[in-house]
This record gives structure tokens, sequence and C-alpha cells, in this order.
């Protein structure tokens, strides 16, 4: 049985399709106020609220992309819809009544959406100011994003006697396991790595779910489904964060605590995550996209693994069998496959510290935010007193059916000096570099040739800042 509390009032549900979103399964109770728009977490019509801890333990509001969140993993949480932001005489939230005042709505089919993302900035812990990205997953398709943004950067601070306040005083309790059976299908949530390889044992056919970002696309808009859904979200085991000689990411640790480390705690120690996280779609899906989905979909065109490509990152991967500890370089195998061997996932990501100098991440995309890359680079470059090149790392994405490291590039470039003749010369390197094809978002001939003007861009820049 899933239960959870909505809008302040606790459910149960029995005979759960693992497949079914929290979206449908809201729309057909009548709380219809959540929209659909894309089924696919680009327009944010569908966000809503859950209560939950930040990485340091302080619980606060989260919105999520209801379309993209499986029914069951509702279970055990607290999550507030449009229909439960007013108070219980009808009185406005401080947010709606400023998309009032504000004129913050037109066709209205947004707005809910917005109002949630809102909803969930105006309780941050430690908000000063506008954080434009609180309603980067937002989509206004009737432009009016300008009275929109006049709430955002006006919100007022809660008033002392908000109800909610002394909730987000309160530790917030862990979900647990859950095991859910129908016709449909099986949805299993374990709470350690011991539960889960059992769990995995006796359905070696489950599917691991983390964010479920990628996953539950498919299952929306393309029907596909799976008889059990292995879900990874309770095991702390995959939530580490660690610093020493190396940066130690849990492989379901969120993207947003992530960037929220990266950004307040540890700035300036890998700025290319701190490049590439705001740049990785949107808030809503950064919320629940980790590390480990990320890299363990194999996307070529993902964005984290070039940066973590040229950070000379490895993988932790683990079994029920033990441990293997093997370079981000060797874990593409193939388009969409890994050396994940059966019934192994990805337990830990390892960055080596310090990083090199030098560093950049660059996204071609037709949009700058919210997009899938049509090219995407990272470089790392150490350079010694004579300005000759100690170490150049260069990693591509978008350009073949695997993420790329150029290796020929890299060996070249060592006790060249950094110039633009040294840069000329290693784009010969590159001839042949990939297979870029043409689709939708670009051309191959186009592709081909970002592969070497995002390395002269590179020089361009660190010759700046040298």
């Amino acid at each position: 049985m899933v239960r959870f509390t909505l809008n302040g009032s606790p459910v149960a549900i029995d005979d759960v399709d693992p497949h079914t979103t929290l979206l449908s399964w809201l729309r057909s109770r009548g709380l219809t106020g959540t929209k659909e728009g894309c089924a696919e977490g680009e327009c944010g019509a569908c966000a809503v609220a859950v209560l939950r801890e930040d990485s340091h333990g302080v619980a606060r509001f989260d919105s999520l992309n209801s379309c993209l969140l499986p029914l069951p993993s509702a279970s055990g949480r607290s999550i507030v819809t449009v229909e439960g932001v007013a108070a219980p005489d009808g009185t406005l939230h401080p947010v709606q009544q400023a998309m009032v005042e504000r004129g913050g709505s037109q066709c209205g089919y947004c707005t809910p959406g917005f109002v949630m993302s809102l909803f969930c900035e105006f309780y941050r812990p430690g908000r000063a100011g506008y954080d434009p990205e609180a309603i980067s997953g937002n989509l206004c398709r009737c432009t009016g994003y300008r009275p929109i943004v006049d709430v955002a950067r006006e919100l007022p601070a809660p008033v002392p006697e908000d109800p909610r306040l002394p909730i987000l005083r309160e530790p917030v309790a862990a979900v647990g396991s859950l095991r859910c059976t129908s016709e449909r299908g099986t949805f299993v949530r374990p709470s350690s790595l011991s539960e889960l390889f059992e769990a995995w044992e006796a359905s070696p056919d489950a599917i691991p779910i983390a964010g479920g970002t990628d996953l539950m696309v498919y299952a929306n808009q393309r029907y596909q489904r799976w008889p059990t859904l292995l879900s990874l979200e309770a095991v702390p085991e995959l939530r580490a964060f660690e610093l020493g000689t190396e940066l130690t990411i849990g492989a379901g640790f969120e993207l947003a605590a992530l960037e929220e480390r990266m950004e307040h705690e540890h700035a300036g120690l890998v700025p290319m995550l701190q490049q590439l996280l705001p740049l990785f779609s949107s808030r809503l899906i950064r919320n629940r996209a980790t590390l480990g989905g990320s890299l363990g979909t194999a996307s070529p065109i993902g964005d984290s693994a070039p940066v973590l490509l040229a950070l000379d990152a490895e993988l932790t991967l683990t079994s029920r069998a033990g441990r293997r500890r093997i370079p981000l370089r060797d874990f593409f195998t193939g388009y969409r496959q890994t050396q994940l061997a059966p019934r192994e996932l990805i337990e830990r990501v390892h960055v080596p510290l310090p990083v090199a100098p030098l560093s950049q991440f660059y996204k071609v995309s037709k949009r700058v935010l919210d997009d899938i890359s049509t090219v995407a680079a990272a470089f790392t470059l150490k350079l010694d007193g004579e300005g000759r090149v100690e170490a150049l790392r260069a990693a591509y994405g978008g350009i073949a059916a695997t993420p790329l490291r150029a290796l020929e590039l890299e060996d070249d470039a060592v006790g060249r000096l950094w110039n633009e003749d040294t840069v000329e010369a290693l784009q010969s390197s590159l001839v042949g570099f990939g297979t870029p094809q043409s689709d939708h978002r670009g051309g191959g001939d186009y592709r081909r040739a970002m592969i070497g003007k995002l390395l002269a861009k590179f020089y361009a820049d660190t010759a700046r800042a040298t």
C-alpha cells in the first residue's frame, strides 16, 4: 500500500500501477490544478511541492515534476499541490496574492506550476534576494514572464505566524522500504544496499530507477512498461559526499543538492561542476536527477559525462559480488552500453583533487538553459612555469555513439607552449575524431566544426586568464 500526506491529509492507495505518475493520479482524483503540458519535465505545469530534508538535514519544500514521479515514490512523503497552498478559509497565500496583484497569469495554464515553484522559493532556507533558478523549469507559453519575475523578485519573508514554519522546524521522516505489487507490475524501494541486491536477485529483470527523469519519459511517451521497478532513492550508501584527496559523490546524490554544496560550501573546488550544474536541465529536474542516473543511461549527449571525463573521474561499481573501481573513460562501451555487469550499479563517482588550475565546460545548444546539447566539450589544463602544457584533458559529447576523450590530442599537447600555433597544430589531432551525425539539433558538418572551434575557444579563454 502507498501512503503519503497530501495537502495535510493522509492518503492510502491499494493496487498501484508502478508506471502511474503522481500527476495522473492527482488528476484522476479531481485535483486538476496540476496540469500536464509535456509529460517529459520540460514545462513545469505539473509542479508540486515535496517536503524533504536538504543534504544537511534541514527541512524544506522542493518543487518536482509530478509527471516524472512514479506514484509509489510518493509513499512516506508530504506533498502540496496548488489546491493546498491557500489557507483552509480560502485566504490566498502570499505567493498567490502577489500573482494576482502583479497580473502574473494570462491564459492560466502554466500558473499553478509557477505558484508551486514560487511557493518552494518562498520557504527556501536562507533566502535572500531573487534566484532566477527558482522558476527556471516553468514555461509560460503566453510570454508573460515579466510580471511573474516581478513576483519572484519581491517575495516577502514568511510572517512568524505562518502555519508552515513549525513544520519546517521539525525533522522530516526518511522514506523507508516499500513493496507494492499489482497486475501491471511491481515497485520495490529498498532502504539499504544489501536489501537492494536481495530484491534484485529475486527479480533479475528489475529495472533500477533513481530520479526517474529519463526512465519515466519512456513510460509516459513510449508507453514502455517493466515487470519490476527497483527504486534507489532510499539507499543511504548511494548518497555519499566526502572530501579528501578526492571528491566522492554518491550516485544517488541529487544534482540540486550537489549544486548547493559546490556553490555555497566548496565554491572554486571544482569549477567545472559549478559551470555544469546550472546548465543541466532545470531546478525541477535537478531536484530528482542524479549523477549515477545521468552516467548510467550512457547517453552520448549527456552533459555530465564530458565534464567528469575531463576531470579524470573514476567510478565505483557495486554488486552482490563486491565492488570494483574503473576509470570513467573505460565505462562507455557503445551506444547506450556500459561496463555494468548484470545486477551491478554505479555506487560512487570519484574526482581527484586538486583539479587542474584551468578548466572550462562548453555547451552548444539552441537555448542557453534547459536544453539538450548539440555538442558539449570540457577541458582542463595545467601549465608549467614556462607556459608549457603539463597536462591537457579534452572530452566531448554529441559527436559519437559515446562520450569521448581526445586521447591523441592530449598526448600531442604535452610539452608544447600553450599558444595559437600549438592550438592550430593540435586541431590536426582532431581530424577524423568522432563520428558526428546530422539530426534535428544540428548537422554533422556543424558538429565536426565545433570539435576544433571549442578547443580554440578554450585557448582564447585561458589566454585571457593567464
